[in-house]
């Protein structure tokens, strides 16, 4: 994982979000202005392009446990890209599912007064205090992921675009059915964390996109994003339902899980769309021996960029392929479909479960 972030560079959330995606938001490769037009603003930090040495600069980071795939290639992927660059020196702590610990590791983390903050929080709306407060002493937040509610409490957010990945699923499993003739299709959704806005922003696209087919969810339910959960979620779903024509899975960690279960109950008249993009869930997508036909992405890469996005903030530096002199406020990482057609490109871009 470390050697591929080294070799993408800069790319949000890597070819898994398709090459339009700032691709080369930090190479400085400006191309010349035609002869006898007008000319153009420089772009900030121009001179070397973003990666060229600058000024060392101390950059905090804070995340949940690595007891999940998808977590844990966040925390590779940010000490990876720190790693890059002389001028980094990376400062993470150590990483915790209990809240109150995470806001005493930021606490530390601000009396240390390191140059720039990248924290993605268990819980956004909980650890928005202590992320006004680092903002409030000066230290610029970099907001990974979850999002906190108050837009004083960081610089910029980075993360993926949750209802995008509930939309292409979606219309995947939407127009699949709408194709085959299905009318009144039984369409199961697996949650991770019912309570988390981003959950609720996946669903809400994946809903917003069914109507477009006049299709609804017969049935949702949240598995944590754990294997366990999702094991027993899929298997409870299943005892529900004896007619299953597509499920969504938000979660590909949790879907190691939830194909378990249905291996176990020897299930397969209908087809699963997962969600983040694992290898695991890719290589079953190319082998096409089971339910699994795709999965939407949602890639851990976004930590990669956050550590860029914190130097450059530190460093007082714009994003050198802009106009603007800053780094933007927010960007979010498109979601792209993932099937057996195109898995080999995106398959050794995949995080492990």
């Amino acid at each position: 994982m470390a050697e591929n972030v080294a070799r993408r560079g800069f790319l949000l959330g890597g070819a898994v979000i398709g090459a339009g995606a700032l691709v080369t938001a930090c190479t400085g490769n400006e191309a010349a202005a035609p002869a006898g037009s007008a000319p153009t603003p420089a772009p900030a930090a121009a001179t070397g392009g973003n990666d060229a040495p600058g000024d060392k600069v101390v950059i905090g980071f804070s995340a949940p446990a690595a007891d999940h795939g998808w977590i844990a290639a966040i925390a590779k992927n940010a000490e990876a890209t720190a790693k890059q660059y002389a001028d980094i020196e990376f400062k993470p702590v150590e990483p915790t599912n209990d809240i109150n610990a995470q806001i005493s590791a930021v606490e530390s983390l601000i009396a240390a007064k390191v140059a720039a903050l990248v924290i993605l929080p268990n819980d956004g709306q909980q650890l928005n205090q202590i992320a006004r407060q680092a903002s409030d002493a000066g230290i610029p937040v970099i907001n990974l992921d979850r999002v906190f509610p108050d837009k004083l409490s960081y610089r910029t957010w980075i993360g993926g675009d949750n209802y995008g990945m509930g939309v292409a699923a979606g219309h995947y499993i939407g127009k699949k059915l709408k194709d085959k003739g299905v009318a009144n299709p039984v369409i199961l959704e697996i949650q991770g964390i019912a309570t988390l806005p981003l959950t609720q922003d996946r669903s809400k696209g994946f809903e917003d996109a069914l109507k477009t087919y006049g299709f609804a969810v017969t049935a949702k339910q949240d598995a944590q994003f754990t294997v366990e959960s999702g094991t027993k979620v899929a298997a409870n779903l299943m005892q529900a339902h004896k007619k299953i024509d597509a499920i969504w899975n938000h979660d590909d960690d949790q879907g190691i899980g939830v194909l378990a279960a249905i291996k176990e109950a020897g299930r397969s008249e209908f087809f699963m769309v997962g969600g983040a993009g694992s290898a695991n869930a890719m290589r079953d997508i190319k082998a096409g021996t089971g339910v699994l036909e795709a999965t939407v992405t949602y890639s851990p890469t976004m930590a990669s960029s956050a550590i860029k996005l914190a130097r450059l903030i530190a460093q007082g530096k714009g994003m050198s392929d802009l106009v603007e002199n800053q780094v933007p406020q927010s960007i979010t990482l498109a979601s792209e479909t993932i099937t057996k057609e195109n898995v080999d490109v995106y398959l050794p871009l995949g995080f492990e479960s």
